[in-house]
């Protein structure tokens, strides 16, 4: 199969956007403390994430507690941990249905169509992927920042972005970035089946016999005098 190393590509960069939406998932750091002002003594660090929040005392160890209600928690919060989840599954199945379409995997026989197909499809689930990191994360981001210059919140409740969402816009671009190779594989592969199927009509150049002085049309069987 034609433009094998898009594949691989497509395939290892699509790996690791699925290890980056899983330690966007589990990694406490969406939500930092703030410091604000420079007469500051910090005393404590503040991590919140989607299924715990952690807290670094001055010369203490990381102490981190899961929440303790899955009701109380926050709209946002609850629909975050949804569309992670469901994210993080998406990616399996990508990087599966991936592999399933490789040329060296014999699990879908020796049709090369059924293959490209195959990852295209890949591509597409790991597009689709990235949009469903990008929401919860961009969502989070933003109520971040409208807080932080939010006067009437307390300067103790103030949050800054953490380092998971940072990972979380890299994880997307990554996915964005190998789903783009492994459709743009699909698409090539697709003209290059429809060439071979259809071949262009050859051109008819008139050719004169001369020992009987007629024309004939190469490719036909009928003369004109």
């Amino acid at each position: 199969m034609a433009f094998y190393p898009l594949q691989i590509a497509g395939l290892v960069l699509g790996f690791l956007g699925m290890v980056g939406t899983l330690a966007t998932t589990l990694l406490p750091q969406w939500r930092v403390s703030a410091f604000v002002g420079s007469n500051i003594i910090v005393f404590e660090r503040l991590w919140e994430g989607l299924w715990m929040n952690c807290i670094r005392q001055a010369k203490v160890r990381l102490q981190c507690k899961f929440y303790s209600s899955l009701l109380a928690l926050p709209p946002v919060l609850e629909a975050a941990r949804a569309l992670m989840c469901v994210a993080v599954a998406l990616a399996l199945i990508a990087l599966l249905i991936g592999i399933c379409g490789m040329k060296q995997v014999q699990c879908t026989g020796s049709d090369q169509r059924v293959k490209a197909y195959l990852l295209g499809t890949s591509g597409v689930l790991f597009i689709l992927t990235g949009i469903f990191v990008l929401i919860p994360v961009c969502w989070t981001a933003n109520i971040i920042i409208r807080d932080f210059y939010d006067p009437a919140i307390h300067v103790g409740q103030k949050r800054e972005l953490g380092a998971a969402l940072f990972l979380g816009w890299a994880s997307v671009a990554v996915l964005f970035i190998g789903g783009g190779l492994l459709c743009g594989f699909c698409c090539c592969n697709r003209k290059k089946q429809r060439r071979l199927r259809y071949p262009a009509p050859e051109s008819r150049v008139p050719r004169t016999d001369p020992r009987r002085n007629l024309t004939v049309l190469s490719k036909t069987s009928t003369s004109y005098v």
